[in-house]
Order: C-alpha cells, then sequence, then structure tokens
C-alpha cells in the first residue's frame, strides 16, 4: 500500500522546500506526492478585484500554477508520482480537509501571504492544530553565508 503524502504549495521558498522534503520523503517510503494548490477567489474578490475581470482565466492560470510548480521546483523526472491539484478554497482549511485520508502532512513554514518577519505562518499553525494526520512543518535551511565565523583564538589557531 502506496503512502499518501499531501503537500502544500504556494510558489513560495517556503512551500518550494516542502514539495522536496515530501518527495525525498515519498522516495524513503514508496509514497506518492499530492502536491496542493489553494485558490480562494473570494479573497480576490476581497482585494477589489473588478467584476469583469476575466474569472475564467483567471481559474485556468490557477488550474495550471500546480503543474508549474511542480516543473519548476523538480523538473521533469524525480523519481516519485506527483499528482499536482488546485483546489478552490481557503489554504488552511484545504489542506487540513486533504490531511483526513494522508499518512502525512507537509507544509513550508511560510507562504505567501502575511507578514514576512513570522517565523511560522498561519496556515502551518492551522495544520499543525487542526490536521488529521502527522504534519512536517519545513523551515528554510539557513544559506551557507548566514552561518557564523568560525571562532579563532587569539594565536591564530583553531
Amino acid at each position: 500500500m502506496s503512502r499518501r503524502i499531501v503537500v502544500g504549495i504556494d510558489g513560495s521558498e517556503s512551500a518550494n522546500d516542502a514539495l522536496r522534503w515530501a518527495v525525498d520523503q515519498a522516495k524513503l517510503t514508496g509514497g506518492t506526492v499530492e502536491a496542493v494548490y489553494a485558490w480562494d477567489p473570494g479573497t480576490l474578490v476581497s482585494l477589489g478585484i473588478p467584476p469583469l475581470v476575466d474569472w475564467q482565466g483567471l481559474r485556468e492560470a490557477a488550474e495550471e500554477r500546480p503543474r508549474e510548480i511542480v516543473r519548476e521546483v523538480l523538473g521533469r523526472r524525480n523519481g516519485v508520482r506527483v499528482v499536482p491539484k488546485t483546489v478552490t478554497g481557503n489554504a488552511a482549511e484545504v489542506l487540513v480537509e486533504h490531511s483526513a485520508n494522508a499518512d502525512l502532512l507537509v507544509v513550508g513554514s511560510r507562504g505567501l501571504g502575511g507578514l514576512k518577519g513570522m517565523l511560522l505562518g498561519s496556515v502551518g499553525h492551522h495544520c499543525a492544530a487542526h490536521s488529521h494526520c502527522p504534519v512536517v512543518i519545513v523551515h528554510r535551511a539557513p544559506l551557507p553565508a548566514r552561518r557564523p565565523p568560525r571562532r579563532q583564538s587569539l594565536s591564530g589557531s583553531v
């Protein structure tokens, strides 16, 4: 029986890291990755998008977006089955709903929404609190330049 790993994607670097992590986990467990992209037209309406907008075009773009993200992040060959999926609704609620039949839910620590300075985004908080399966929250790896310099003694040796 194949393990089902659901991962939330939105095109952010954090979500891209989560997708890579989910694929690596699927390789280890023989699982399938369901890459879920939540599209919430209600958010667009609340932002004041004019009513004459081509909603069909926006919907088609939303349907294509997860396939684009998977191709950009993983390339064409990744060694596991990845199923890109667009679901209409609030990202946190959509991911919790999809966790009901999953073995694992994977999210990035921060997505495209909210304040950049937050350590854990609202979607991650919601998923951790309400998921029906275990949740992995993937944090961005520190850049090599962010590592502290090696400490040296006054004599110059380490």
